[in-house]
């Protein structure tokens, strides 16, 4: 039952990432966004949410994880049904961010709450591939809920959903969670300032350069201030006591390969379900729960994946699976880059989206063991954020590029099409094009393929870095297979 209610809060802090994605279409035409800048419905959320990752475990770790868990679902709660009431795209863009904040307090302290309630071993092994599951799988499910709520009621249900899922963990969480030992501490203030601020800076950057280019002076004055921010960010670790994000974690090359292996495989994840919702959305003509249904097996071949991994982890260890699993993922990913507008589900959309499923399966559970693997019970949800961390400011910063290339690519090809449409086009077709400024069918298809292909490369090469650095930089040693197995590794201090 704990790890039900641990789970649970995962799946709806995840699921919130893609839920909204089906929507996007709904939110894009009712609340006026433009298709770059539509981006930050799902930004403003990760954003939050990964830049206060850190922090959000460390209050786990000094006031107590159980207490810390409902102060975050609740807030989650909260913010949910604000985004759901929103009147326009500032108030909705408010909402997410204060989204992001309640997950990045609850996820982590979640996932600390796993790694100090279940024995090390197969115990664990089991507790961690069903919380890594529900991570990568949750996107998935994120997308069939979205499509059943948008197709029967409407956009705003994306959010309100969230409400009676939240109070109920809420409510289930003193029966049958324990509350932790709390580790005496100082909050890291300033350095969860500089990372927030660091990273939306230069996510900006990456969408203000697809809208405006990459000469234009807020796009470079966005980048040049990041760059000054992150490096006061990482000089405030180095002499803080008490950091968010404690340096030394990464001396371990595992741990930092894991994280390395994290963003790149979240930049690829964010991208595939963002672009993809809109390709069977707009070129393949799915309705919002048709395209959820289209996303349903996406979700059994993670289970699989994960299955697979946490069965056969403790007898080949980690590494075979985080380069096999990256493999796959490329190779989906590169696959995905072969639609175009002939393209359909069955013959284009389904294979490319199992096989990268299911190397994304294997590829969570072993960064999840990796990432936590002999780390002291006072660093459990330190650890705990940097990892969540690195999936969602990858994810933030990975879809930021994504949408950039998207950007550049559909750029380029409207200056093909524009002249095709306006040989063939009627004057009332003209002038509504003027008037709006966008192309009918089937130009604006050619448009957005060319787009969400060029995307889908770009992601192709993030997998392919990910599976680099599984081979060159990860090491399992004798002592990480007996913790597996449940043996007398290191015991953590």
């Amino acid at each position: 039952m704990a790890l039900l209610v641990i789970a649970s809060c995962q799946l709806m802090v995840v699921l919130d990432i893609t839920i909204v994605n089906i929507a996007l279409p709904q939110i894009q035409r009712s609340l006026d966004f433009s298709t770059t800048s539509l981006s930050w419905v799902v930004n403003a959320y990760t954003l939050t949410f990964g830049g206060l990752l850190l922090l959000g475990g460390r209050v786990g770790d000094i006031l107590g994880r159980r207490r810390v868990f409902i102060f975050g679902v609740l807030l989650f709660v909260l913010a949910s049904l604000l985004g759901g009431l929103a009147q326009n795209a500032g108030q909705l863009l408010a909402a997410r961010a204060l989204q992001g904040v309640g997950g990045a307090i609850a996820s982590p302290t979640a996932l600390s709450l796993v790694s100090t309630t279940f024995r090390e071993g197969p115990e664990r092994n089991r507790a961690f591939g069903v919380f890594a599951a529900v991570s990568a799988g949750g996107g998935a499910i994120g997308l069939l809920a979205g499509g059943v709520l948008v197709e029967w009621l409407n956009w705003r249900w994306v959010l309100f959903v969230n409400v009676p899922i939240g109070l109920l963990i809420a409510l289930a969480t003193p029966r049958w969670i324990k509350e932790s030992e709390r580790h005496p501490g100082r909050f890291d203030i300033t350095g969860a300032l500089t990372s927030t601020a660091g990273m939306v800076l230069l996510v900006y950057g990456f969408i203000r350069a697809a809208q405006d280019g990459w000469r234009d002076a807020l796009t470079l004055a966005s980048f040049a201030v990041a760059v000054v921010v992150l490096a006061g960010f990482v000089l405030t670790e180095r002499r803080s006591r008490q950091p968010i994000t404690p340096l030394h974690m990464f001396a371990d090359r595992n741990r930092a390969g894991t994280y390395g292996i994290m963003l790149c495989l979240a930049a690829a994840i964010f991208g595939m379900f963002f672009f993809l919702t809109l390709f069977v959305q707009n070129v393949l003509e799915f309705s919002p729960l048709e395209a959820g249904l289209a996303f349903l097996p996406v979700s059994a071949v993670i289970a699989v994946g994960a299955g697979l991994a946490s069965r056969f982890l403790p007898v080949y260890g980690p590494k075979p699976f985080m380069v096999v699993g990256a493999l796959l993922a490329a190779a989906g990913l590169a696959w995905l880059t072969l639609t175009d507008v002939h393209s359909t589900y069955a013959g284009s959309v389904l294979g490319p989206m199992l096989v990268f499923s299911l190397g994304m399966g294997m590829e969570f559970v072993s960064l999840t063991l990796m990432a936590l693997s002999d780390v002291p019970t006072p660093e459990t949800g330190a650890a705990s954020g940097l990892l969540n961390a690195t999936q969602q400011v990858g994810g933030s910063l990975g879809l930021s590029i994504l949408v950039t290339m998207y950007g550049t690519a559909s750029a380029n090809e409207a200056e093909k099409q524009i002249p095709l449409f306006l040989q063939q086009a009627t004057p009332a077709a003209r002038l509504r094009f003027e008037r709006t400024g966008q192309l009918p069918k089937p130009w604006s298809d050619e448009i957005l393929t060319a787009g969400v292909s060029a995307s889908f490369i770009m992601a192709a090469i993030f997998t392919a870095v990910a599976a680099l650095i599984a081979l060159i930089v990860i090491q399992v040693r004798p002592s990480d297979l007996e913790r597996l197995k449940g043996g007398a590794g290191p015991a953590p201090m």
